[in-house]
């Protein structure tokens, strides 16, 4: 993937983190936008309760990842390295 595009995506993406991010707060959480791949997919860490919160896995899928999705439809996956993975 070439430098600009990955930046311009990384910027879409990082705007919809920031959309969700007051939800995930007024849980005592927070997700951290790490890289995308050549794959196309995005690696976040999720932080505070989200790390440790049963429902994470329902988190990435139900929130950030449609978020993300919403604003960058050629991301195929998001993964949180700090959580177990989820199909």
């Amino acid at each position: 993937m070439e430098a600009d595009k990955k930046q311009e995506l990384l910027a879409r993406i990082d705007q919809a983190i920031k959309n969700i991010r007051p939800y995930l707060e007024a849980d005592g959480g927070d997700v951290k936008l790490l890289d995308i791949d050549d794959d196309y997919v995005v690696q976040v860490e999720l932080l505070g309760a989200c790390e440790a919160c049963p429902m994470s896995p329902m988190t990435m899928k139900a929130g950030i990842e449609e978020a993300v999705k919403r604003v960058a439809p050629e991301v195929k996956a998001i993964n949180a390295v700090n959580v177990a993975s989820i199909s």
